[in-house]
């Protein structure tokens, strides 16, 4: 592993957003979710695909907290224009679970 120091850390902007939808991204290679996603006043709604099919569904996504990185250039992928990159972790099936805040917080919120 490498070290980074606490200037680098500081300039990925982790933020908090609320999902406003998800659904199938039918042209992505893997399967996945288009997720569009609000971070408040400051940043507002972005989109970006998820590969989190595995263990949610499009329905439940609906008014979840989840935690991107929001200053990442933007990224075509296939149809879609990605403007963050929603965070997670691979459990032990390789499945993706996302990062999300225990408690309650304000979409845009960013993480200290």
């Amino acid at each position: 592993m490498e070290n980074i120091t606490w200037d680098e850390f500081a300039r990925v902007e982790l933020r908090v957003g609320r999902v406003i939808s998800a659904e199938m991204f039918e042209e992505a290679r893997k399967p996945a979710y288009v997720l569009t996603v609000d971070f408040g006043d400051e940043l507002g709604i972005k989109k970006s695909s998820a590969q989190i099919t595995d263990l949610y569904e499009p329905e439940e996504l609906a008014g979840k907290l989840v935690v991107a990185v929001v200053n990442f250039p933007k990224k075509q992928i296939g149809s879609l224009m990605s403007e963050c990159l929603v965070t997670g972790f691979h459990n032990e099936n390789g499945e993706v679970a996302l990062c999300v805040p225990d408690k309650p917080v304000p979409p845009g919120t960013k993480l200290m």
